[in-house]
């Protein structure tokens, strides 16, 4: 991760919780539960680094225990629009 030191820094950590703070729905699958927050616009791809309007919740590490998606390692540095959403009338993993 050379050249991201942001992501470790003590502004990013406060930006990320008070985006965990408003919503924790992850912006690909739509569930709620999610642990991290990611770059809407890829910082690769001229997303700004800091800025809370360009950052959401999203499943990390851990992925998203209700669909079991990676959700964070399918974006990749992708934007939004490049992501497979789940997209279901029925959420099947819900149960009864």
């Amino acid at each position: 991760m050379a050249g991201r030191a942001e992501l470790t820094s003590y502004e990013f950590r406060k930006i990320r919780a008070r985006v965990l703070a408003e919503s924790d729905v992850c912006i690909v699958c739509g569930h709620g539960a999610a642990q991290a927050v990611d770059h809407i616009q890829p910082v690769s791809k001229g997303g700004a680094k800091l800025d809370p309007d360009n950052l959401a919740p999203i499943h990390g590490v851990d992925g998203c225990s209700t669909c079991l998606r990676k959700c964070n390692n399918e974006k990749g540095n992708r934007s939004l629009a490049e992501v497979n959403k789940l997209v279901t009338s029925v959420d099947w993993f819900a149960g009864p």
